[in-house]
């Protein structure tokens, strides 16, 4: 194997060679198949990447070239990008549940020759567009099943290449050429090109080299002690750049496992066999779990609901003083280690938490109220701010520095400054190139003294903590010159467990109002055991009831705003619930669950404007796209609510003076 190591290990495979020599018989990575978890040792991923590489170069793949990697966390697609970067091509991750234009549009762009994809289903998808894919060359499978009668002239098994790589570094004179390929790479070299998730249009491709990736892992690393006795589960999307950085990047920097599940579904219950003492989750992941425990508390029996209340009470008051360290009565500390034997430790193992060092939410606001209750029950969760072009990390929070309210100071190495609007700007050593094939808008986005435009407005408090409001370009005014950040109001309402999504309209406008999804598992357990009759999510999210409930939740938020300084104008004067849940499938999200607020104004244009010319309803007929790729449309009758607008608390005046 190579001696790459000789000079510093600048690139991820140099890396890899490193934990083999330094740590060869610790587990690397793990997945679980058919309910069995297999392991590999950093040694063995290190020989299966070697020969995997040998392979690549086998077929064709030279140094500059791109490979589409695409499918859900597998421990061969980790390997695609480990062997991509040994001869110097460039791995693109690609969102798995893309529909094929989407992918299409990625694979495309990058000009990628190969691509690495887990299943039939993602091969079938790649097919259906090969028309639009010239530079394509060849395709390589982790999982055979079904492809048995395919055409098998550009397709392949990636365990054949590997063992057709392994065969030919058998030649040693084969074998010292390739390592000294590997040896050529170098740290400005690009490492990996991620395609953002395409919030506002098109994705745009942001190029990390290894320095950036390898700088923003060691950031993160040192910063949370994070070393090769932790475990991960890898689960998020390979495409986006938090999964590359902590399932990829930081388990090469650190040496720690990466342990990919057996599917979605079984996250939560394989964290919680492994064990994982690194943990991160956008805000959507923590309210299902929370929603999931509510919705089954009310199915509880009196006493246990009375106690589990009661508890959560104990540890809403003195929970995060104790994960802070702060003084806390030794009453409380009894009382709270009570609650810990009957109610909080029961809850962490439920979320796979138990082992838990550092759990981290990022990518959306997370509601205040939410994030309190994971820490107040002993789980050390923390938010950070960050961006693809950050090479994630922009601001963290430190341990006994943690707000509820702001994604904490800036991270090592990280200089953030507040432009005159209002924007958020940065520079670190782990800040992008530009973006592939698009100077233009890579001069739009970095300032000539080399710091990024976030594209998110936000302030400092008086500790040093940032404060994100929203997107730059979204925080808008009311006609009255109020403000109007409509995330900071979709977050508030989002809090609750039966609200899944919400889209805020306000701007230009004369108030602020609303759009709602209901939670379908939240909200059909209610009626479950309220003996509410539905048949669908669009009946359900129409009844009266339903409206109700929202009404209330509407209500407290607007109650919560009139006390705030500088948002009691933006009170949400009117509301509805949607007939169908939005999707990204249907282009109303991104592939990372973001709302596309400017494409739903258009798309749902007739309920929009009933909630501003005093309709109490309105017609709506909408395509959607189903599973298996057909088109079909949802027509309704969608209610239009009012709700009560509060006068802008004497306090909040005073404040805002």
């Amino acid at each position: 194997m190579a001696s790459a190591a000789a000079g510093r290990a600048d690139t991820f495979p140099k890396l890899l060679l490193r934990n083999a020599r330094e740590r060869g018989a610790r587990v690397a990575f793990r997945h679980k198949d058919l309910g069995i978890w297999q392991s590999w040792t950093w040694a063995e991923v290190a020989e299966q990447v070697r020969a995997y590489a040998k392979g690549f170069e086998q077929l064709g793949l030279k140094r500059g070239e791109k490979v589409a990697i695409i499918g859900y966390n597998r421990p061969r697609l980790y390997w695609s990008m480990a062997a991509a970067q040994w001869l110097g091509a460039i791995p693109v991750p690609v969102y798995a549940d893309s529909v094929a234009d989407e992918m299409a549009y990625v694979l495309d762009h990058a000009g990628a020759v190969f691509a690495c994809v887990q299943d039939q289903e993602q091969v079938d998808k790649v097919l259906s567009v090969i028309e639009r894919l010239p530079a394509l060359r060849h395709m390589l499978y982790d999982e055979p099943r079904g492809l048995r009668d395919y055409d098998h002239a550009k397709l392949h098994d990636i365990g054949n290449v590997i063992e057709a790589g392994r065969a030919a570094l058998k030649d040693t004179t084969v074998s010292a050429a390739h390592d000294r390929e590997m040896e050529q790479g170098a740290s400005d070299d690009l490492a990996i090109i991620l395609y953002t998730s395409g919030t506002t249009g098109r994705p745009k491709g942001v190029m990390l080299t290894h320095f950036n990736v390898i700088t923003a892992a060691e950031i993160g690393c040192s910063f949370d002690g994070l070393n090769e006795n932790d475990e991960i589960i890898a689960y998020l999307p390979i495409a986006w750049v938090g999964d590359h950085v902590f399932s990829y990047a930081q388990a090469i920097i650190a040496g720690f496992c990466v342990n990919c599940p057996e599917g979605p579904e079984t996250v939560v219950d394989d964290r919680r066999e492994i064990g994982t003492t690194y943990a991160f989750a956008p805000p959507r992941v923590f309210e299902t779990m929370l929603t999931l425990t509510m919705v089954r508390m009310e199915d509880a029996g009196p006493l246990m609901r009375k106690v589990f209340n009661y508890f959560l009470g104990v540890a809403k008051q003195h929970g995060e003083k104790i994960l802070n360290g702060e003084s806390v009565p030794l009453s409380a500390r009894l009382l709270y280690k009570l609650g810990d034997i009957i109610i909080y430790a029961p809850l962490r193992n439920r979320f796979g938490l138990t082992n838990i060092k550092v759990g981290y939410t990022a990518g959306e606001a997370i509601g205040p109220e939410l994030f309190r209750f994971y820490r107040s029950i002993g789980v050390n969760l923390k938010q950070l701010y960050g961006q693809t072009e950050a090479g994630v990390y922009i601001t963290m929070q430190p341990d006994g520095e943690i707000k509820a309210d702001t994604v904490g100071k800036p991270a090592p190495q990280v200089e953030i400054k507040i432009a005159d609007n209002g924007e958020v700007l940065y520079r670190s050593p782990s800040i992008f190139r530009g973006y592939y094939k698009d100077d233009e808008k890579t001069a739009e986005t970095m300032t000539e003294d080399g710091y990024v435009r976030s594209g998110d407005a936000g302030f400092f408090d008086e500790s040093g903590h940032l404060k994100i409001i929203d997107r730059a370009k979204d925080v808008g005014k009311l006609n009255s010159g109020e403000l109007f950040p409509p995330k900071y109001i979709e977050n508030k309402l989002k809090f609750y467990p039966n609200i899944k999504e919400v889209v805020a309209f306000g701007q230009g406008r004369d108030y602020a109002t609303v759009a709602l999804n209901i939670d379908l598992t939240a909200v059909g357990n209610w009626a479950e055991r309220n003996n509410v009759v539905y048949a669908s999510y669009q009946e359900l999210a129409g009844h009266p009831q339903v409206y109700e409930m929202m009404a209330k939740h509407v209500d407290e938020v607007n109650r919560s705003l009139a006390a705030e300084p500088m948002m009691g104008g933006a009170q949400i004067k009117r509301f509805l619930i949607l007939h169908k849940e939005l999707d990204a499938d249907d282009g109303e999200l991104t592939r990372t669950q973001k709302v596309r607020r400017g494409f739903i104004a258009e798309r749902y244009a007739p309920l929009v404007e009933a909630l501003y010319n005093g309709s109490t309803q309105a017609d709506i007929s909408t395509e959607v796209t189903f599973e298996d790729g057909r088109k079909g449309v949802i027509s309704a009758t969608v209610k239009v609510a009012d709700a009560k607008v509060y006068p802008v608390s004497s306090l909040a005046t005073k404040e805002a003076a």
